[in-house]
Formats: C-alpha cells, structure tokens, sequence
C-alpha cells in the first residue's frame, strides 16, 4: 500500500503516510490541497478491491458514515473513487484510541467510565436515529481526544438497518467475538441493541479492566456470550457503585428483549446516576440475565461451526433446556408461511411466464443534477418509473434538492421493480456564526470546533483597543451570517490599549499639564514644592521621563512650583524682624548691661 504515499488523489489530496490499517481498509494520513487541511483516507485493501461482497461492504460503510454529523462521531468529509481507487475522506483525530488508553491506566476508576460511556452512547444515539447499526463496538474502535472527548469511528461493517435486514450472507456473524453480542454471534440479526450490548461489554473492561468472556478460541468466545453467566463487575471491584453495575449488566443481558431498548435509555439512566450516583434502579440483576488479544482484528465467525460448538460441553455447568411448546409452535406457524409465500412467488412467475403479454423493458434515466420535482416530469420518468427518496446528504459538489446519487443507475435496462431510489443533497453543510465578540481567543476556537460544520480558524494581526488583550473584537464573517463545512473564519484580537509617549511637562501650568495628562489619558498626580525658579503654578519635576512608553490609565506624579520661599532678614537688612519691637519705643535709650549685685 505504500504505493500510494505521494499518489495526488482527485487533484486534492495528497497522500502522506500510513497511518493504520483495518480489516478491510488502510487509513493514511493526507493533505487537502484545496481547503489546506489534514485528513485521514480510508483506502480498501488491494486484496479485496475484486471482491464483491467486500467492496459492497465497503461502499455501504461510505454512505453509513456519509449521513452522521455528531461531535461524538468522527466526520466524514468526503466519499470518492479515483479509478480503480475507492476511498472516504475523514477527519484526522489526535488522540489515542479507548483500548490503548485503557492499557496506559489499567482500571479506570467509576467516574471516567462513566464520562466515556455517556459519550459512546450519544453517538450510537444519534447513529441509530439515522437507521445505522456499528455493528463492531470495541475500545478499538473508540478515540479519545487530548481534552478528553470521545468519537466513534470505523464503521467497517456498519449496515444500514433500513435497506439490509437480514445478516450478511445469512450465515456470517460479525464483530469481535469478546465484545459481540449473543445474536451476531448466532449469525442471527443485529439490530440498535446489539451495539449498546457490545457498549456494555466495553463499559465491563473499563470498570473491572478485564474481559466478561475468555476462552481458547475466537468460536468459544462467542458461545459463551449465549451460554455462559460473566462475574457481576462488584465481584471484582467494590468500589463500582450498585446503580452502575446494573447499568453495565443491563446492557449486557443476553436476552435481547432484557437490555435497554434504545441507546437513549441507556443515557438517560447514565445521567439519572451521574446526578445522584446512590440511585437505586427498579430493576434486578437476575431478572436481566433470564433463563483477546490486545489487537484483536474483527473477524468472520461462520455460524454452522458456532452452531456445531454449540452443542458440546462449554456452558460452565449451565443444564440444557428444551425449547417450550409454545416455541415449537411458532416455528410450525412461520415454516408454513414460508411455504405459502414461496408457492404463492412461483404461481405469480408461472402465471407471467404464459400471459400474452411480454414485459417492456426500459432504459433507466441518468437523473443526477436533477430536483426530484424535475426527475418525475421527464417524459423518460412519467408514468414509467418511481422515484423514491432514501436519503439526503450534504455534498459540495450538488446544489441543494439535486438528486447525487441513484439505484439503479443511468443507462440499466429494466422491465420490473421500476422504481429509481435516490440520494437528494443538502447543499454544503452549513451554521450559523456565533457571536465571539469579547470570547478569549482560545475559547472563541473551542467554540468554532464545536459546532456542526467543520471550518478553519485563523487569526488577523492582533490591533490595539480598549478591551483586554487577547480578546476577541472582531470576526470574519460576522456574527449571524451563513458560515459553509470549510469555510475560514477569520478571528482579530486585541493587543490591548496601544501605549502613548510620555510628553514634556516641565514649565507647563498646572491647567495645561491636567489638559494634556486627559488628552493622552494618564492620571495625574500632582505634589507641591518652593521653587525660587519656576512660578508659582507650574510644573517643576515629573516621575516619568520623556519618551517612556506608558499604558493608558497609568499614573504621573507631577510636581508644581509654589514659588520661592518666604527670606528671614539678617541683623544688616535695615529691616525689623517681624513681631521684634512691638510695644516699644525706638527712640528710648538702650538698658544697661548688668553689673555686680550691690552689697
């Protein structure tokens, strides 16, 4: 496959490295050249590109994961074949997958357990909503991201529940046998509780850090997921409250008519002990349970040899029990209906086959590009075929209510089963922008990360303004307008108030200097001295040098003059000291100085 390292896919992406490899595809990691972004390709093996039913699995996981739009999903930007070449164009996730994570920790304590768990089944949730069943829940196939959110990802062999409502090949049962449920592993049909069974066997690994099933064989371990009773998880850690285990075993119980019915109920439950983890569930541990290898690969387990295993010794002293009567009845009742539908099928071909008249045999029309409204008034669809609306899906490359794929496909003869399904697009994904005015720049990309369209963020040169730096205070587009999957938005920040340089104050009136401290937007702080020269009223000094850069707000001490001082004469000035004298006459003779006391 490393062939392909260097390969310029659809003019767009360039191939880098591989970057894991599955059981039916290579993932490598490339570059988009048109949007300037990396991606994953998942690329189908070489092996099984001329294997049919491989390939048919194939373009089902393409337009299974093509439908979902989750944040615990990994997306899918783009379904393509270049040649020979199919691949599906996803996002790149940074981050580790649940089963390596679990191996770094060893046993997860009840809380991140719990807040995996709840992510796991909102996507599954939201899969299912869609009529997509996994089918191959494992920790495997789980990534966990740096901030510890959860997606989803390789839905390998997925099926679309509303178009394939039998098992494959009616004998294959698939999935990991230490995670698959007991009706995959009877080669029975899986439906929605299939995968929350194999969510609750990964929620089992993460509470006990162990296995619920072990065994010799890929065979044996998928029977005891029918035949055998696992360890309550209390058994192994104490520490795991009641409410929770009863959660994780009733996603496991082995009747399927026992766990929980969609993948809502299961949240619900989760978010019900997550407020108060001493809830107490109304429901038994018995009543549920009714009558590998670190690397392990998905597998193909044939039913006939589950079948034959079946019936030997492997059911931990479990004793056998005959099917009741009513069952017996049941499978009577089916087996002759069967048989009427079947005679009634050949009664409607004989009966064809001799009527004088021929079946026409039509040419299907191309009807891509087209509006469903224009499809059904083409003269080569009127009164002729039916269209029928299966899906819709955003596409970049079809405008909105275009038809962008069709079954059967243009230019196929056919003169029964006229009906044409169709793929309508939505157009680009699309969102609303959200208002980031006054976000931290890291929180306003969060916000961009999180919602449903996938864009790119860059950053314009930071400007000064009043709000505080690294405050978001302008966006391209504006808050409110259209925003489509690839767009780049555009974030400005602010530097914070721009700096002024510190002017001259010195010989400046006290009313100039307060006048211009305003205009620059500095405080001032004023403090006065004598000064013999500089007048009264004006700046002598100032605490900070010209040509400093200062921030607005910032305070200056300015000192103003008093002018001079107040000079006491001396004994030659001609002039009387204040106060001396008073009471006095200056014309009187001076007193005598003071001679010998007489005796």
């Amino acid at each position: 496959m490393e062939r392909y390292i260097g390969k310029l896919l659809d003019n767009r992406y360039e191939i880098l490295e591989i970057i894991g490899q599955g059981g039916m595809a290579v993932v490598y990691k490339a570059k988009c050249h048109r949007l300037n972004r990396l991606v994953a390709i998942k690329v189908l093996k070489p092996e099984l590109a001329d294997d049919a039913d491989f390939r048919r699995r194939f373009h089902d996981e393409s337009q299974a994961v093509a439908m979902l739009s989750h944040p615990n999903i990994v997306s899918v930007y783009d379904v393509s074949k270049g040649g020979d070449l199919e691949y599906i164009v996803m996002e790149l996730i940074d981050g580790i997958t649940l089963k390596q994570y679990m191996e770094r920790r060893g046993q997860l304590n009840w809380r991140e357990a719990l807040h995996f768990i709840t992510q796991i089944m909102k996507g599954l949730s939201h899969a299912h909503s869609r009529g997509i069943i996994h089918r191959d829940i494992k920790p495997h196939n789980i990534m966990i991201l740096r901030d510890g959110s959860v997606k989803v990802a390789d839905f390998g062999i997925a099926c679309l529940a509303a178009r394939n409502g039998q098992t494959l090949a009616g004998r294959e049962a698939l999935g990991s046998v230490h995670y698959i449920s007991p009706e995959q592993a009877k080669g029975e049909r899986a439906d929605e509780r299939s995968d929350i069974y194999s969510a609750g066997v990964v929620l089992y690994e993460m509470l006990t850090s162990r296995l619920p099933f072990e065994g010799d064989s890929p065979v044996s371990i998928a029977i005891q997921h029918f035949s055998a009773v696992p360890l309550n998880p209390r058994e192994i850690n104490p520490e795991i409250p009641p409410a929770l285990e009863k959660i994780c075993l009733k996603a496991m119980a082995p009747q399927i008519s026992n766990r929980y019915a969609t993948a809502d109920e299961m949240v619900r439950d989760l978010e019900e002990f997550r407020k108060n983890p001493e809830i107490d569930f109304a429901y038994d541990i018995a009543d549920l349970r009714g009558d590998a290898e670190l690397d392990e690969p998905t597998q193909f387990i044939n039913a006939k040899e589950i079948h034959k295993m079946a019936t030997q010794d492997l059911y931990r002293d479990r004793p056998r029990r005959s099917a009741p009567p009513w069952k017996k009845a049941v499978l009577v009742l089916a087996a002759i209906a069967a048989s009427v539908m079947v005679i009634w099928g050949l009664y409607k071909v004989i009966l064809n086959s001799f009527s004088g008249n021929p079946t026409t045999e039509y040419e299907v029309p191309d009807l891509l590009g087209m509006t469903v409204a224009e499809a059904e008034k083409d003269p080569r669809v009127e009164g002729i075929f039916e269209i029928k609306v299966i899906a819709t899906r955003n596409s970049d490359e079809y405008e909105t209510d275009e038809i962008m794929e069709q079954d059967p496909a243009g230019g196929r003869m056919k003169k029964s089963d006229l009906v044409i399904e169709v793929t309508v697009s939505e157009g680009v994904p699309s969102d609303e922008m959200p208002n980031l005015i006054g976000y931290e720049r890291v929180a306003a990309r969060l916000a961009l990360q999180n919602l449903e369209v996938k864009v790119a963020v860059t950053y314009a040169d930071d400007v000064y303004s009043s709000a505080d730096a690294g405050t978001v205070i302008a966006t391209d587009p504006d808050r409110g307008e259209t925003i489509h999957e690839g767009d780049t938005v555009v974030l400005t920040c602010s530097k914070g108030p721009q700096p002024v340089e510190m002017i001259t104050f010195l010989n400046m009136s006290r009313e100039d200097a307060q006048a211009n401290l305003d205009k620059l937007g500095l405080l001032g702080v004023f403090i006065e001295v004598e000064s013999d020269t500089v007048p009264a009223g004006y700046i002598v000094d100032q605490s900070v040098p010209i040509g400093t850069s200062v921030l607005p707000g910032s305070s200056v001490t300015l000192t103003v003059s008093t002018g001079p001082s107040e000079a006491v004469p001396g004994p030659d000035s001609g002039e009387e000291p204040d106060g001396g004298g008073e009471g006095l006459d200056p014309s009187a003779p001076l007193p005598e100085e003071p001679g010998e006391p007489d005796v």
